[in-house]
């Protein structure tokens, strides 16, 4: 077998040229989730028995497939960048990654892959839920730093058709790229927590002492509090009208890497619950890079909705947001 090879942004778009199944063009102006019904078409018996899954999927150890979330994990064994797919499959997934992040990202999110896994493709793996075209199917993508989803709503309750991860880790190389500096240089999701430490700035001495703890929860713990559960860090609501402005342009960074239709997603589910008024955010002196006190993890919770900014020792991000707390975790 040839050794994988990272996919560069130019060869996959050239590749999506090629005839993919008798008769059919590529065409990378379709949706997502119309390009992820041509890849299940273009697959081999073979290849869907290795990418393919039911809907409701159960693995041994890791529960319901579809709906698992780690932060450096293949859903499935072949590697993108291998021979396994074809090099207009690869296209197609590359065109499905573009459709499901923001046009302004892709070339952070490159940069991410290159310095966590070698490049698009690498160390990275896909698996399809249910059947693409009816009212049942996902398109999963995982890898380092990475789980990332497409299901055109199929998902009930849930934004990004179920919860997402996404990191960076830019590390020196002593430190084999796992320790970050308290700068951050080069980590493309840091700009995320310096949002978050400007409102951190706005706040008064009593406000920080609500909103900063000591301790760190767990970072893949995420599951929705509920309604009735306390909240920690310091409520929206309690902030004063700047203070609040500052809370949605925070929101506004966290969902700017994805597409519009995922963030109206999160709107809506926020809404659901009550919006960012239902919400409270946290910073956590624990781990704090450099003893500089701009606070390298941040949390942001409503009910429904958990979106955790875990920066030590380098970047991991854990999102999981629904429109109803009653949503399982499986992390």
């Amino acid at each position: 077998m040839p050794e994988p090879h990272p996919l560069s942004r130019r060869e996959l778009l050239r590749a999506a040229g090629g005839a993919l199944v008798a008769g059919s063009a590529l065409s990378l102006a379709q949706p997502p989730e119309s390009l992820v019904a041509l890849l299940y078409a273009s697959l081999t018996p073979a290849q869907r028995r290795a990418v393919c899954f039911a809907w409701d999927h159960e693995d041994a150890e890791l529960g319901l497939l579809r709906t698992r979330v780690a932060a450096n994990w293949r859903i499935s064994e072949p590697e993108l960048a291998g021979d396994f797919f074809s090099a207009e499959q690869r296209a197609l997934v590359r065109a499905i990654f573009e459709g499901i992040t923001s046009p302004e990202w892709h070339a952070r999110f490159d940069r991410q892959l290159a310095d966590d896994a070698g490049g698009f493709g690498r160390h990275q793996a896909i698996a399809i839920f249910g059947e693409p075209g009816t009212s049942r199917f996902e398109f999963v993508l995982t890898g380092r730093h990475m789980t990332l989803r497409c299901d055109g709503n199929s998902a009930d309750h849930v934004a990004f058709g179920g919860p997402i991860f996404y990191g960076h880790a830019t590390g020196s190389w002593w430190s084999g790229g796992f320790l970050e500096r308290a700068a951050h240089p080069g980590n493309v999701f840091w700009p995320q927590a310096l949002e978050a430490n400007r409102l951190y700035a706005m706040l008064d001495g009593r406000q920080r002492a609500l909103a900063l703890l000591p301790e760190l929860p767990e970072e893949h713990a995420v599951e929705l509090r509920g309604a009735d559960a306390p909240a920690t860090g310091i409520p929206i609501a309690e902030l004063s009208r700047d203070q609040r402005e500052e809370a949605q342009r925070i929101l506004r960074a966290l969902v700017d890497p994805f597409r519009q239709s995922d963030r109206d997603e999160v709107s809506a589910a926020l809404r659901a619950q009550g919006g960012l008024d239902r919400c409270a955010l946290a910073f956590y002196a624990e781990r704090d890079l450099g003893g500089d006190g701009i606070w390298d993890h941040f949390r942001l919770e409503g009910p429904a909705f958990a979106w955790y900014f875990r920066g030590a020792p380098h970047v991991h991000v854990w999102v999981h947001v629904a429109d109803t707390p009653g949503v399982a975790l499986n992390a």
